[in-house]
């Protein structure tokens, strides 16, 4: 992984000292909160509805041991012992005093992470592919090209105040686990007729309260290509975005009003002009690259018997296998998703004793790596086998061995109204008990890979337009109410799901859930027809007369 050279330090340890002092003077009342607001958000701190929240870059989702336990630290000291992992592969702590923030960073640069461009109007944390290096499918690392658009972005002087915020989102396989369809910017790894290595560039993707595919706009772009290619899009974007109507500033509108045509045309004239200057180097390429260079790992059989064995005796830890271990790309490991979606726990939270455990299972067993998924998981990307029985021990003495990673009750859930300032209704309990109600045993395995997303307001942080089921939590009369949505996917085949009607209140959702759900089960061709394809084979109809052709309360 990467390590920070001189400038980095320096970088960080710079804006430490920046901060430092911005936060004295607002604890003084020389500065107040709105005049504080500008320079909080380039830190990545927003003020929640109880309390400051600090949002930690974890670039393409990559820790070490180290970082993994200073973050535990971090949440016993100045937390309340836990930390939420994001659907941008980040890190929030929810109840930081803002006097304690500057130590914090502070903390965070002793083991080169930092909270910069998490938030504001700016290029935020480059995401990529949580299996990158690792997944058989995989044609390229996409890690070393999304830690080149870090650097190159980083307080870009010409990027730094956007109409908007800005994502970007690169991924190495076919298979797309980076949701890059629904990135302002996103980068799929290809090789051309010629066998070299370039990327499909996809614009204008996003989702909110105007949610949008994004469109593709090259099919090969060749690697020295890409840092000219971004600036020339973030030109086209900086200059003729919209700043007048922040609900309409998104690059996915520019796309729509131009055109995706005349969006394509002003690219290429922009980077006509820009290729030359911003040509990347290939020996800068394999200099970066170079951090990512996969480790020696010992040859090993392609089956292990202790792991065979085991499945055999223990149904718990078979599960387990079927659900959280993923191929890799060499014989004889595996690739462990953590699930942090017990069954009625909270999404995406890890307590400061489990973020240790997992770094302790990192150094010991996974070369020491950890992965941070979109979906709220986290990976050990380097697991032997015959290693695979103790680190599940260790894993379920810790409330860490959940089986259900792609299952009905791994759902991704933004915090919703019991922390955001935005958020119109409450996203965490209809989480947990959805997978109170699925559990992850027979039932779950039955109905088999299902994605649920809960976003408790309209902005989507909890990805509700691309679940399979979406929920979108809002008030109306003072009431929370709950909107469905069905057939929306954030993979290769992108779509937005489709409103299946009226909403239902927090009492009827659930059981909407499961009507959908056991729809699904009744039409279902085969046992290995997932969810979504039943949903694109059958479409909307069924699943609406089963929620509302009866009695069901729905709010019409």
């Amino acid at each position: 992984m990467y390590r920070y050279d001189e400038f980095d330090a320096g970088f960080v340890a710079e804006r430490v000292s920046q901060f430092r002092d911005q936060v004295e003077r607002r604890l003084s009342g020389e500065l107040t909160e709105d005049q504080f607001r500008v320079h909080r958000l380039m830190n990545g701190v927003y003020l929640q509805l109880h309390a400051y929240m600090l949002r930690i870059a974890v670039p393409y989702g990559t820790l070490s041991g180290r970082q993994m336990r200073k973050l535990a630290d971090i949440g016993r000291k100045y937390d309340k012992g836990y930390g939420h992992f994001t659907t941008r592969q980040n890190l929030q702590f929810n109840w930081p005093a803002l006097k304690d923030i500057p130590a914090i960073l502070d903390e965070l640069a002793s083991v080169e992470m930092h909270a910069i461009q998490t938030s504001g109007n700016c290029i935020r944390n480059v995401t990529a592919d949580h299996f990158a290096g690792v997944a058989a499918d995989e044609l390229d690392d996409p890690r070393p090209y999304a830690e080149i658009l870090r650097q190159w972005s980083s307080i870009h002087p010409e990027f730094l105040y956007l109409p908007r915020k800005f994502k970007l989102a690169v991924t190495g396989a076919a298979n797309d686990r980076a949701a890059i369809q629904v990135h302002d910017i996103g980068y799929q790894m290809v090789r051309n007729a010629a066998g070299e290595l370039g990327m499909v560039v996809y614009v204008g993707g996003g989702q909110g309260r105007t949610p949008m595919v994004a469109h593709k706009i090259r099919d090969f772009l060749p690697i020295h290509d890409m840092l000219a290619y971004t600036e020339a899009i973030l030109r086209v974007y900086n200059l003729d975005g919209r700043r007048d109507n922040k609900y309409k500033a998104r690059i996915k509108i520019l796309v729509h009003e131009m055109g995706v045509d005349a969006m394509k045309a002003a690219v290429e004239e922009e980077f006509s002009k820009r290729n030359q200057v911003l040509d990347l180097p290939t020996a800068e390429v394999d200099r970066i690259r170079a951090y990512f260079a996969a480790p020696v790992l010992a040859k090993r059989a392609e089956t292990s018997a202790t792991l065979e064995a085991r499945r055999k005796t223990d149904k718990k830890f078979n599960a387990f296998v079927d659900a959280n271990v993923s191929k890799h790309k060499l014989p004889g490991y595996g690739i462990v998703t953590i699930s942090l979606k017990p069954i009625g726990g909270i999404p995406g939270d890890a307590t400061s004793d489990q973020m240790d455990v997992v770094a302790d299972l990192a150094e010991r067993f996974s070369q020491d790596e950890i992965r941070v998924s979109h979906e709220q998981n986290l990976v050990l990307p380097y697991v032997a086998l015959d290693d695979l029985p103790q680190v599940y021990d260790a894993l379920a003495a810790n409330g860490l061995a959940t089986a259900n990673a792609g299952l009905v009750s791994d759902i991704i859930c933004c915090p919703g109204l019991d922390y955001c300032s935005l958020a119109t209704a409450r996203s965490i309990p209809i989480a947990q008990r959805i997978s109170e109600r699925f559990g992850d045993g027979d039932r779950a395995r039955d109905i088999g890979g299902l994605k649920i997303k809960i976003s408790g307001c309209i902005n989507a942080c909890g990805h509700h337009h691309v679940g399979h089921i979406g929920i979108l939590g809002l008030e109306r009369k003072g009431v929370e109410t709950y909107q469905l949505t069905l057939g929306g996917s954030g993979d290769e085949v992108c779509t937005v799901g489709s409103i299946t009607g009226p909403g239902f209140s927090s009492d009827q959702i659930i059981d909407a859930v499961e009507r959908v759900v056991e729809t699904y089960l009744g039409l279902r061709e085969t046992k290995d027809e997932t969810f979504i394809d039943a949903f694109r084979r059958v479409g909307m109809a069924p699943f609406k007369n089963a929620l509302y052709e009866r009695d069901t309360g729905a709010d019409i």
